[in-house]
């Protein structure tokens, strides 16, 4: 049997989501007409992706 940590990935996986949806409550506040509410639900669903890959760029520095 494998005795893995699945428990920290499940808890980033949360922390994720919890981004994601910050980021679509903050966008969807922001959009004004249908295309940018539609711009607002892509924007949220790259912008946690953004922020992790510049935490790495900054911590590699």
């Amino acid at each position: 049997m494998s005795n893995g940590n699945t428990g920290a990935a499940a808890g980033g996986g949360a922390i994720y989501g919890l981004g994601i949806f910050g980021a679509l409550v903050y966008f969807w506040q922001q959009a004004d007409g249908f295309l940018e509410h539609l711009l607002a639900i892509l924007e949220a669903l790259v912008w946690p992706a953004m922020m992790v890959y510049q935490a790495f760029v900054a911590l590699s520095s």
